[in-house]
């Protein structure tokens, strides 16, 4: 073998011509190798015309995000420039007679059993409501549409519906997802709900113009969001609305666009449809957001455009706009040396970043770290390389648990998390980083039950060990925060020794987010968790649920417990 090498290397360096000659020939066959399995990998739906290109023939490859257009046409087109607010009578076309053929009926039965114990598992995140009639003229759920011919899941599609803030997703034909604020049709029988999903045999996605709907439980916690601006909700018109809201435009020819475009060129976060007034301003005392009404209160359809609301004289439309509220925006330094050392602690996973950001924004100083994580730093957490006793800073985050790194600290907030939820943030931070996600192989491989084995138990004895060393300990759930944030905000900041303004805390609702949000529900199309180690979980929880009641505290979240 190595004479033969030897042979080779002498042969290409007499003629290196022939030797690069081959490379390349070499490189162009991996290549055509490569672009013949992408388009071998393409899915064809026979008989089927859908697309913009429909007389190229039946290939259909995924479509991707596409907006229904506002009138009935023929076809379906792709998405048009521009804004889109509220709510839109969209539409596309379907062949239902020659669509009705792409199936076999003589299994509706049990397909519809399958599918509704596909629902079952879906619980978490959405709930089934039912099948209902779906119209080509005049659709049932009127948002954006997603179709895939290929790998179209239940979970697929409530997930891209809920990035978007939509409240319903819905299923048909097998392979095309609709989303929408609110379902306008009629119910139908479930039997007629029985072609399998594309991408899941074991369940089902509507049937031939009929839409299996969910309601997604999970996405009320996004922001519902429309081109630039968030819908943040139909509101009580304040009683002295030239002062809680100082701009305001008479629009006779009024849309959503208008109003955001107007509010934005004018530096308020805040638009507020009021029929043929648009008013301008900031989350205040005055109005603050907090007493929501029925949207259908504010159903006034706009005179400038008939497919959406402006609300009316005494109900309020309100989005917020791409303009930033500063006042809450600005952080230093503490001005003098702390007396006493704050821990914002917590289990890993569990939103210590998040809160981090929310304490800022509150208080208007830098919070350190007993670490130095150089990402947060980048992103603008600059007391992350402060020394964690440099006095600086108004709180340290800390993930440690033992008693003498507790006794460290002369007061605490503890941040819990449902175990189930950080165990699985944890997890996509250790291998997706801070707003990644781990990859499928992580998940179904040997480190995620390793993971849970360590993690789990520490998770416990984290909360335990500083209910049992802590000085002066605040304990906040991280769903309560979620929640509440006013309120719960509030706690934190008193326990920091810092006069709360309120002004400043309802700036922070509208900058909540941050640059550490995973987008998005649950990036699993199942449960990781094995009965073995939901037994192990719940045994946990149970015993910090004790430990947490006889400190006469309140005991965990009823939804830690799983279903």
């Amino acid at each position: 073998m190595a004479k033969l090498l030897v042979k080779l290397q002498r042969y290409f360096r007499r003629k290196p011509v022939r030797f690069f000659t081959l490379l390349a020939l070499y490189l162009a066959a991996g290549s055509l190798v490569f672009l013949h399995s992408g388009f071998a990998g393409e899915p064809t739906v026979p008989g089927s015309q859908r697309g913009p290109g429909a007389g190229e023939g039946p290939g259909l490859p995924y479509l991707g995000v596409m907006q229904l257009s506002r009138g009935f046409k023929a076809a379906v087109t792709m998405p048009e420039g521009g804004r889109r607010h509220g709510l839109r009578f969209k539409s596309t076309s379907k062949e239902p007679a020659e669509r009705s053929k792409a199936g076999d009926y003589g299994t509706i039965r049990n397909r519809a059993l399958r599918g509704r114990s596909g629902r079952e598992k879906e619980e978490d995140r959405a709930r089934y409501i039912g099948c209902y009639v779906d119209n080509t003229r005049r659709r049932t759920l009127r948002g954006v549409s997603f179709f895939d011919y290929k790998k179209m899941t239940v979970f697929r599609c409530q997930d891209n519906c809920a990035e978007r803030g939509y409240l319903y997703a819905g299923l048909e034909f097998g392979a095309e997802c609709y989303c929408g604020h609110k379902v306008q049709a009629s119910n139908a029988s479930e039997s007629e709900c029985n072609m399998e999903c594309k991408g899941e045999r074991s369940n089902t996605c509507g049937g031939v113009n009929r839409l299996s709907i969910y309601r997604l439980e999970l996405a009320q916690e996004s922001a519902r969001r429309y081109g630039s601006a968030i819908f943040r909700g139909c509101f009580r018109r304040p009683d002295n609305i030239s002062i809680a809201l100082p701009v305001n435009q008479l629009m006779l020819n009024m849309s959503v666009d208008k109003c955001v475009d107007f509010c934005t060129e004018k530096e308020y976060p805040l638009s507020a449809l009021a029929g043929t007034a648009c008013c301008c301003g900031f989350p205040t005392t005055l109005f603050t957001l907090h007493e929501r009404e029925d949207e259908q209160l504010c159903a006034q359809k706009c005179t400038g455009e008939e497919f959406e609301s402006c609300g009316t004289a005494e109900y309020l439309l309100v989005y917020q706009t791409q303009v930033q509220d500063n006042r809450c925006m600005d952080r230093r330094f503490l001005p003098t040396r702390a007396k006493q050392l704050v821990a914002l602690a917590s289990f890993p996973g569990a939103g210590n970043t998040w809160a981090r950001h929310l304490i800022e924004l509150a208080t208007g100083f830098y919070t350190g770290s007993y670490y130095f994580d150089g990402s947060l730093y980048n992103k603008g957490f600059k007391g992350e390389r402060d020394h964690w006793r440099s006095g600086r800073t108004i709180c340290i985050k800390t993930h440690e648990s033992g008693q003498k790194e507790i006794e460290s600290f002369d007061s605490a907030i503890l941040l819990i998390r449902n175990p189930y939820k950080a165990l699985m943030a944890e997890f996509n931070r250790k291998y997706g980083g801070h707003i990644g996600f781990a990859a499928h192989a992580h998940w179904k491989g040997k480190e995620w039950p390793e993971f849970v084995a360590n993690y789990a138990p520490w998770w416990a004895t984290h909360t335990l060990d500083w209910l049992r060393y802590g000085k002066k300990v605040l304990v906040v759930h991280f769903e309560d925060l979620k929640r509440d944030l006013f309120v719960q905000l509030q706690r934190m900041v008193g326990l920091l020794g810092i006069a709360a303004c309120e002004d400043r805390l309802l700036c922070v609702e509208g900058q909540k987010d941050g640059n550490f949000k995973r987008s998005g529900l649950r990036k699993l199309e199942y449960d990781p968790y094995t009965p073995e180690m939901r037994k192990m979980i719940s045994g946990y929880i149970k015993m910090v649920d004790t430990a947490l009641k006889l400190r006469n505290l309140s005991g965990v979240p009823d939804d830690y417990y799983p279903r």
